[in-house]
């Protein structure tokens, strides 16, 4: 009797592969720097970030260390500190529920577009599970458990299921305004806006 080997899940293609898009046509993240307020203006910089998993979130680690500026601000007549456009652990944070929780079935890409006010961050895929609107930052169901372990195991995730949370009180101890989320059944947007100055 043959024995044939079972095909990879999906997920392992993005996790080891060499090509994941071969297998995922949409395993990757569109990267747009806009230097204004609207997608019609000329990108100054785009990329598409595709390979294995920790190629892709290398890469995204050197994004947003490139583009998260800060700048000197007086606490005191003696004193300043240096205070981000945006806190790092909150991009961090949305940009890696993006990746963990997209729906992989789906050719569409991360996007992450990085305008001159604010950051969006879109995955395909709308809510899942139990999570709905209303508990969005309580509760939390993995669409992609073996690539959210996969995170986990390579130290970028904890799988508590606050990361939301974190990036929200990120947001407002540096002074940004809440995160906004917009959602259906086919894509989930989450709105990040720049620190005003």
């Amino acid at each position: 009797m043959i024995q044939r080997t079972p095909c990879l899940p999906q997920a392992e293609f993005f996790i080891f592969g060499k090509n994941p898009r071969f297998f995922l046509p949409g395993a990757y993240v569109q990267y747009l720097k806009l230097p204004g307020e609207n997608l019609t203006d000329r990108p100054e910089d785009q990329a598409e970030i595709s390979g294995d998993l920790l190629s892709v979130l290398r890469e995204l680690d050197n994004r947003l260390r490139t583009n998260i500026h800060s700048q000197l601000e007086t606490i005191s007549p003696l004193k300043e500190k240096l205070v981000p456009d945006y806190p790092e652990v909150s991009v961090r944070e949305l940009l890696l529920n993006a990746i963990m929780h997209r729906d992989y079935k789906s050719h569409t890409p991360v996007r992450l577009y990085w305008f001159s006010d604010r950051i969006e961050i879109q995955n395909p895929g709308g809510l899942y599970g139990e999570v709905t609107k209303e508990t969005l930052t309580r509760r939390n169901s993995y669409r992609n458990p073996v690539i959210a372990e996969a995170m986990k195991a390579l130290g970028y995730v904890n799988r508590f299921g606050y990361g939301i949370q974190r990036a929200e009180a990120a947001l407002q101890e540096n002074g940004n305004p809440h995160v906004q989320f917009e959602t259906d059944d086919k894509a989930f947007l989450a709105i990040i806006r720049r620190r005003a100055i």
